[in-house]
């Protein structure tokens, strides 16, 4: 690995374009294998359709240990040797560079969509491509045997639930392996994003996972800034801190109550559904949003807080603190509970190192990997990060993660609503900069947001890509499946909880 070959930077950074190598595949697929080898991640890997045709690679590599990123890119044309068999964390951005682009992985293991209905083969433009689709209905993954069976579920759901289709194989009523198919939803934020900021930007931001407003608004706001250079002020920075981390806090507890539910454990399921509305609640006082809609702007907040909405917070924090502890106390206190969640759905470290897993899920295997600490931005560079890793990897270890989540960000947003800077709240962004590569990682509540963005000669998104954490952590699910009963899918994927929204982008 050698500077030519690769820049670093820190989390949020714009680099000039042409400060980001392009290299041969061969040297760009070694670079990636080494650093992932030494500990790094692939946090994003995408590819930019150029008007010459080419389709040009780029990776973002984090490293934790060191709080630096990197980049680099390579071009291909219509194939390129898979990198999947030597580093499978990439094994889904390849398919869906492949989708996006035609680009071919030669000797991927399961080159199917994504998202798309079918994918174009051929060389990139070419018209005759539509005759030469892969069609979306590949096989599944399929077991023979005169006891396997196979249990489908989905994409319709009883509910009200977004589409995703589950495929169980099965011996008895043991799960050999479960195969997750998305992309129902066909949503195309991407591809709306190219030519922005427009004026529906922010508002596309703010729902590519609607649990996660506060997070992705965030890394939006974060990548603006950044293009435009602009610092927001202090105080708007804490409060966005401090909007992040109710979230986190509603959705924690809305999932604990929800784990509860699944056991039929009902005292910690009713309390929790109520709570989790308490924390929503206390983003809206802020904003009139329960969700933190309208809250962030490109340099700041919108919204500043009263001394009176201030005191008013921290009271109703107090109250949801001492009732969450009560319930959630009473879920782990209970032997029937702590034995349904015990060694149910283990994920191992080493497969959160191969798989590339983020957030809570890692965590909760031992892996201390959060962005707020390993690549800080915004008020978070201040230190004090609430992070809390579990040993086990098992739905327990997911639920413990949560418990102390919910306590540590309790006591960060306590600290800092009541210490906030004085000071404006909104600085003016001037027009993006031309020709720039930008990054941001924001740690939502689920894990590792990822935006990165290319802006073209006049200063608009000519690329935009966003990585969810859902989008790493759908295969830590079905890893999880493996040897367990199948009753046990209901527990595990709620102890994940991981959004088919922030995945059909």
């Amino acid at each position: 690995m050698t500077p030519m070959q690769i820049v670093t930077f820190r989390n949020p950074q714009a680099l000039r374009l042409d400060a980001v190598s392009v290299i041969d595949m061969q040297a760009f697929q070694t670079t990636i294998t080494t650093a992932v080898q030494h500990g790094e991640r692939v946090a994003a890997l995408f590819g930019w359709q150029m008007p010459s045709g080419v389709v040009r690679l780029y990776v973002v590599l984090a490293d934790d240990a060191r709080h630096e990123l990197s980049a680099m890119a390579a071009d291909v044309r219509t194939t390129y040797p898979t990198l999947t068999l030597r580093c499978p964390q990439v094994h889904l951005f390849e398919r869906e560079i492949f989708e996006q682009t035609g680009a071919f992985p030669e000797g991927h293991p399961w080159i199917k969509p994504v998202r798309a209905h079918d994918i174009p083969l051929g060389e990139p433009g070419d018209k005759s491509a539509s005759d030469k689709a892969v069609p979306l209905r590949h096989p599944f993954f399929s077991m023979t045997g005169e006891d396997v069976h196979e249990v489908a579920v989905g994409p319709v759901h009883a509910g009200v639930i977004e589409p995703g289709h589950f495929r169980f194989q099965c011996h008895g009523e043991v799960v050999h392996h479960l195969e997750i198919h998305l992309g129902y939803q066909h949503r195309g934020v991407e591809e709306a994003l190219t030519g922005g900021p427009h004026k529906r930007t922010l508002l596309q931001m703010e729902t590519v996972a609607g649990d996660t407003t506060i997070g992705h608004a965030t890394a939006y706001c974060q990548i603006v800034e950044t293009l435009s250079g602009v610092e927001p002020p202090p105080r708007a920075q804490a409060l966005r801190a401090v909007a992040l981390e109710l979230e986190r806090l509603a959705n924690h507890v809305g999932d604990m109550g929800a784990l509860a539910s699944d056991i039929g454990f009902l005292p910690t399921a009713s309390y929790c559904g109520r709570l989790r509305g308490d924390f929503l609640n206390m983003t809206a006082l802020v904003c009139g949003s329960r969700l933190g809609r309208g809250l962030l702007r490109p340099g700041g907040v919108a919204f500043d807080m009263s001394e009176a909405q201030v005191k008013e917070v921290l009271r109703r924090l107090e109250r949801a603190e001492r009732d969450v502890r009560e319930a959630v106390d009473l879920f782990f206190e209970t032997d029937s509970v702590m034995e349904r969640l015990q060694n149910t759905g283990v994920l191992t470290a080493e497969a959160c190192q191969d798989m590339g897993i983020v957030g809570m899920a890692a965590r909760a295997s031992g892996l201390a990997r959060d962005a707020r600490a390993d690549h800080p931005s915004g008020w978070y560079r201040n230190g004090g990060a609430p992070v809390a890793v579990w040993r086990g990897g098992d739905v327990l270890a997911r639920a413990m993660v949560r418990r102390l989540e919910i306590e540590r960000s309790t006591a960060f947003v306590r600290q800092h609503i009541a210490t906030l800077p004085s000071g404006p709240v909104l600085a003016a962004c001037p027009p993006l900069k031309p020709d720039l590569f930008a990054v941001a990682l924001i740690e939502g509540w689920r894990g590792e947001l990822v935006h990165a963005a290319i802006t073209d000669a006049q200063g608009r998104f000519a690329r935009y890509k966003v990585v969810d954490p859902s989008f790493h952590n759908w295969t830590g699910l079905a890893l999880t499946l493996r040897g367990q009963q199948i009753s046990d899918f209901p527990l595990c994927n709620k102890s994940f909880n991981l959004s088919y929204c922030g995945f059909d982008l």
